[in-house]
């Protein structure tokens, strides 16, 4: 039986297909949107959620200047507390990505499309050639997981550290190292 699969022009992309249907990338909310400081104190202010994070971010005043500040946009607002209610709007507007779960991270991948390792270019996937099975419990994920985390991991940057971090560490250097020159690749997770 199949397992998840990705699809993507480069193995990057494959990659990064298979993990954003498995777990949860960091995102922006697109309802925060506000620019100005009161826009976003207004919309903080309406959730318990933004309470809590005005809270974790040090807003330290007391209701009657909150009430100051809500009931004039023009209010003169130290650049210290907008800083702080900036802070706060940030860290409820964008979620956190999801760890990566151990089934990712100890799971075994078939890789299929171009692979090249010295002058040894193939497809692989093929009636004539085995996808490129990689064993990922061997690897060190802590690159890949931290980038993920961040939301800074590209496509280009999956690739070069699983290729340097997972796929060397299961089966080697390979003749010449590994290229992923094709324009399409499927990964399943087995």
């Amino acid at each position: 039986m199949a397992g998840p699969t990705g699809h993507g022009p480069s193995l990057g992309a494959a990659l990064g297909d298979l993990l954003r249907a498995q777990v949860t990338p960091r995102h922006r909310l697109s309802s925060y949107n506000a620019k100005h400081w009161h826009a976003q104190l207004s919309q903080l202010t309406a959730t318990h959620r933004g309470h809590q994070a005005l809270e974790d971010a040090g807003l330290d005043v007391t209701a009657k200047t909150l009430l100051n500040w809500l009931s004039d946009p023009e209010y003169s607002v130290r650049r210290g507390y907008r800083d702080v209610i900036h802070t706060a709007y940030e860290n409820v507007a964008v979620v956190p990505a999801d760890p990566i779960p151990d089934h990712i991270k100890d799971g075994q991948y078939e890789i299929s499309g171009y692979v090249t390792t010295g002058t040894d270019r193939r497809q692989r996937g093929t009636r004539h050639a085995a996808p490129l099975r990689i064993d990922a419990t061997r690897g060190d994920w802590t690159d890949i997981e931290n980038l993920w985390l961040a939301g800074e991991l590209t496509d280009e940057q999956f690739e070069d550290h699983f290729t340097d971090d997972i796929i060397v560490a299961d089966i080697g250097e390979g003749t010449d190292g590994w290229t992923f020159d094709g324009g399409s690749y499927s990964v399943e997770l087995r």
